[in-house]
């Protein structure tokens, strides 16, 4: 006897922290119960026969609501209840996530002789997720990139970048990102806001994030995929250094393009793969 439910949000995870809600046909609240760790719910309030009203909630989720018919037995099974992320923007479950740098990529993109671009990359970097519970918005990111790990492909350009003329590698050996908030900026996109320390200057960066999508991994793992990108102005962190052509050209552009390609684990650590 009683009523059954389970929780979910979008990509099949639990919500853990929702509340059910049952009311009958005039409106009066007959039961009310909190959904487990596995986001189920299990009530054994007898109900007398007929139709119900059953409403869920959960903190950082817009609220569903789904009819329950109630038969002579006194159970309700109202199956799966699936709840979006307030907003309608998703995240991976709550929790730590680990960036697994094998699987994931560093890059800047600049300009060239004022037509072509060259691309780089950080190949040594650690970074971690935490995805807040209750208020999403409250998640956070931290990242250290080791400056000397850039690569472009040619020697002679990348140690030219390592000095002081650009990175300055030996007084500045790590680049930095701490997030101070997060806010939806659509379905499966967010704003990241968070403070940048590149070359000793400390200025505020924001992201714009895509979640990709969350899924298991061949080793027994959870994995969530997500894009980012940013531009930044190369005067902004004192990276003055530059080459100006006959032409009145620039050889290095100004703005630099980051882009992110991420894949994170669930948990602290990566597993042993």
């Amino acid at each position: 006897m009683g009523l059954t439910a389970k929780v979910r949000t979008r990509d099949g995870w639990a919500v853990s922290h929702a509340v059910v809600t049952v009311t009958d046909m005039s409106g009066t609240q007959v039961l009310r119960a909190e959904a487990d760790e596995e986001g189920a719910v299990r009530d054994t309030t007898d109900l007398a026969p007929g139709a119900y009203t059953v409403i869920v909630t959960a903190v950082g989720y817009a609220p569903a609501a789904a009819s329950a018919l109630v038969t002579g037995s006194g159970r309700a099974e109202v199956g799966t209840v699936t709840l979006a992320r307030q907003g309608g923007s998703e995240l991976p479950p709550p929790g730590p996530w680990t960036v697994d740098p094998a699987h994931s990529t560093v890059g800047a993109v600049a300009r060239h002789l004022g037509i072509s671009s060259v691309r780089g990359r950080f190949t040594d970097f650690t970074a971690s997720i935490e995805v807040a519970p209750d208020d999403v918005t409250e998640s956070r990111v931290e990242a250290v990139i080791r400056a000397a790990s850039i690569d472009t492909g040619n020697a002679m350009r990348d140690t030219h970048l390592r000095s002081a003329d650009f990175l300055d590698v030996e007084n500045h050996p790590e680049i930095t990102y701490r997030s101070t908030g997060l806010s939806p900026a659509g379905p499966d996109r967010w704003t990241v806001h968070g403070e940048l320390s590149l070359h000793g200057v400390v200025r505020p960066v924001d992201l714009d994030l895509a979640h990709l999508g969350t899924g298991a991994d061949p080793w027994g793992g959870t994995r969530a995929a997500f894009r980012a990108t940013a531009e930044l102005h190369r005067d902004d962190f004192a990276l003055r250094y530059n080459q100006i052509l006959q032409a009145g050209i620039a050889a290095v552009g100004t703005t630099l393009k980051v882009e992110l390609d991420i894949q994170a684990v669930r948990g602290e650590g990566l597993p042993a793969v």
